[in-house]
């Protein structure tokens, strides 16, 4: 932003002119101590900055007060059903347990209130980071402003950090990753390795992350440089990627026995295609056909199926001291290789929900009030409630899959208390049902956009200016599909929505940034080009 630094003189000088004569009993600006004139070089400097991103700033400041808000009306945080597996240890190994690293942290300085604070300051980092990256990738002010407002404008995201649960530092990964490798016009030995490291740590987060190798590796490649820098830094970033992983699971393997992110995989593939199958023509054994849902259990969805207490998978045992878990994954198999075209259309048509104009969802879909704010402290049955007296009351099961559950109060440490402040909820509630939202015209639009700025990194006779926001826009636009068709294949959640927040904005603001660039040059290469015409045509006449 070299425009800031040439501003301040002309600021200063105002700021001089302004100063009271000398014949009036004032200083002339030379006879202020260097101290003031220090601090008045660094107001007007300050002046300068927020008035050139004075729309990033008003849009930061609304976002800062949505959270404000946010914060004050409910206490001491929202609990999730999830949220149990971070603070108790309930079903062990169904999903990485990388948030409780800084969970843990924060609170043995704080409680859920002081996570809850951390993690709405942590989304407006994104926020600014995204800002930021977006300018020095050569995006205008305006539009990296535009790109940055889902984040600081979508009430599901508020309600995402209000709440105890890894979203937003898996987002907050996925943009700090994509940061590194795109801070400098060539990525860096050193950016290879912290930007691998950033997006393999996400999939401690949320395991869907580890499909965030695939946009590193095509930056890489795209990046050129010859053969040998791209096979360099190609293995560089895969094998900064896997440290996280493996370092997790080699701890896993110590801990449990168990060399693995989570035990979930089969499990999530079994709901997905267990609600698209029909189990009528559907051929396997028979020791596999009581994991055939009746079609009122398939019409509950995939979330019902996977971890529903009536779901078949819940019951089944294989016959004759049979492996369980192979028995799943071939009915799982057989689903997907006699019926591709119903598991296809049944992931399409989720896939396509993102796009729709309101937060639409079918029956089977995981209810979307789950992530959306309440008048009243949330209640979950049966994980999460709260007693007549407002305790907080928590279904803690501590086995991986079946077993008893036992309800015990949130530790008073954490909080205390459930509390909602009524006119702050009603006020963030009826924001986020009326419009206060990233509509799926805006994705949609992004995805376009994003698609062509991809593109367009395969022209060669693109400016050095023009590439740098198209390698930009191919890693936001790839990390974005990579995540979202990857967490559709197992189920739809408008709460696996959210990383199009901090991915497809971003994509859609550099493509179009990448797009106009190329109108401009070719209105100047063909103004160039006619003009030169008409000077040949004189200079023909004249001779």
């Amino acid at each position: 932003m070299p425009k800031i630094a040439a501003d301040r003189a002309p600021a200063a000088a105002k700021a001089s002119a302004a100063a009271p004569d000398s014949s009036d009993g004032g200083d002339l600006p030379g006879d202020q101590p260097a101290g003031n004139r220090g601090r008045a070089t660094r107001l007007a400097g300050l002046r300068a900055l927020l008035g050139q991103h004075w729309l990033a700033v008003a849009l930061l400041g609304i976002g800062l007060a949505l959270r404000v808000l946010t914060q004050v009306s409910y206490h001491p945080a929202i609990v999730y059903i999830d949220s149990v597996k971070y603070l108790y240890g309930a079903w062990p190994g169904q999903d990485p347990l990388g948030y409780d690293a800084p969970l843990k942290l924060i609170l043995l300085a704080g409680d859920l209130g002081t996570v809850e604070l951390v993690q709405h300051l942590l989304g407006l980092a994104v926020a600014v980071l995204l800002y930021v990256l977006l300018l020095r990738r050569g995006v205008p002010r305006w539009l990296a402003a535009v790109a940055m407002a889902p984040v600081l404008l979508d009430g599901y995201q508020l309600q995402i950090e209000a709440t105890i649960m890894p979203d937003v530092w898996f987002e907050a990964l996925i943009v700090a990753g994509l940061a590194c490798l795109l801070w400098k016009p060539v990525t860096s030995w050193r950016a290879c390795i912290a930007g691998g490291i950033l997006l393999g740590g996400s999939a401690l987060f949320a395991q869907v992350g580890e499909i965030l190798i695939i946009p590193a590796v095509i930056l890489m490649v795209a990046e050129a440089g010859g053969w040998r820098q791209v096979v360099k830094k190609t293995v560089v970033v895969a094998c900064a990627f896997a440290l996280p992983v493996l370092v997790y699971c080699a701890g896993n393997y110590m801990l449990s026995g168990h060399f693995w992110l989570t035990r979930e995989g089969y499990q999530s593939t079994y709901g997905r295609v267990a609600a698209a199958a029909d189990c009528a023509t559907l051929k396997i054994p028979a020791a596999e056909s009581a994991l055939c849902p009746t079609p009122g259990q398939q019409a509950r969805g995939p979330d019902w199926l996977m971890h529903g207490l009536a779901s078949p998978l819940r019951f089944y045992k294989a016959p004759g001291g049979g492996s369980t878990t192979t028995l799943i994954s071939n009915f799982n198999s057989s689903v997907i290789k006699q019926q591709p075209l119903r598991v296809f259309d049944a992931i399409a048509r989720d896939s396509i929900k993102l796009f729709a104009l309101s937060r639409m969802t079918n029956r089977g879909d995981t209810r979307i009030s789950r992530w959306q704010f309440q008048t009243s402290y949330p209640c979950i049955l049966p994980t999460v409630c709260t007693n007549a007296a407002g305790t907080i009351i928590l279904g803690v099961n501590h086995y991986a899959f079946n077993g008893p559950t036992d309800y015990i109060p949130l530790t008073s440490s954490y909080g205390g208390q459930a509390q909602v402040w009524g006119p702050g909820a009603r006020i963030l509630r009826d924001y986020q049902l009326s419009g206060g939202y990233t509509p799926g015209p805006v994705f949609l639009l992004s995805v376009l956009i994003g698609l062509a700025g991809s593109l367009a990194v395969l022209r060669r006779r693109a400016s050095a200016a023009q590439r740098q926001l198209t390698l930009a826009c191919l890693a936001f636009f790839t990390a974005a599909a990579s995540v979202l068709v990857m967490s559709d294949l197992f189920e739809f959640s408008w709460r696996y929505q959210l990383p199009a927040l901090v991915t497809l904005p971003p994509a859609g603001a550099l493509g179009l940034a990448a797009l106009l660039r190329y109108a401009r040059r070719r209105r100047i290469e063909r103004a160039t080009s006619a003009s030169a015409g008409r000077a040949v045509k004189l200079t023909a006449r004249a001779g």
